[in-house]
């Protein structure tokens, strides 16, 4: 598929994506942190080296609101000055995003123009809200999961709020490394799984 709108996110084997009582000073939440250790490789000729430059690869960030603001907004610029769409319900007129981060309130919006934006490279997703907000839509095309060995317990779920409709996944690459399997997986469309 050209310029795929793909999902990144490392998840615990339980499904949390941050740990419990994840807030500014704690963006991971308690324990999250053990989510990113496979990032110790990602400048290694490895599987995680790849996924990672991979991920440096693409031309455009879909980021939601909470994701946005616990990363610090990445002060405008998520990596290469890529412009950064913030899936949000709503604008505050006086909060305007830093750098290259504008505010989007609708999703189908939101993911038109970030793949024009990208061009011929895929779209980066950040966050639960957006990822779910995108799946919700049928917007999705991809999900790249670093699935870590660790059950957290609690925290924060990558796949809570889904509107009750099943969604078929193709797994499509699956790269094994140091503490952490990645998982490519491409997302069917309704006609597809029928």
């Amino acid at each position: 598929m050209e310029n795929p709108i793909r999902l990144y996110m490392s998840m615990s084997l339980d499904g949390y994506i941050a740990g419990p009582d994840d807030r500014p000073g704690q963006e991971l939440g308690s324990g999250g942190g053990r989510l990113f250790n496979w990032l110790d490789d990602r400048n290694s000729d490895g599987p995680s080296g790849q996924v990672y430059r991979e991920a440096l690869a693409t031309g455009a960030v879909i980021s939601g609101r909470r994701t946005f603001d616990l990363a610090g907004r990445w002060q405008g610029d998520h990596h290469d000055g890529v412009p950064i769409f913030v899936l949000t319900h709503h604008v505050d007129g006086d909060d305007v995003p830093p750098g290259h981060a504008r505010f989007v309130t609708d999703v189908e919006d939101c993911a038109g123009r970030a793949r024009t934006a990208a061009g011929d490279r895929p779209v980066m997703v950040h966050g639960a809200g957006a990822a779910q907000a995108l799946l919700r839509a049928g917007l999705m095309d991809e999900m790249e999961i670093h699935l870590v060995p660790v059950l957290l317990g609690g925290g924060r779920r990558l796949f809570d709020h889904l509107g009750g409709a099943s969604i078929e996944l193709d797994l499509v690459r699956r790269l094994e490394d140091r503490d952490v399997t990645h998982l490519r997986y491409r997302v069917r469309r309704t006609e597809e799984a029928a």
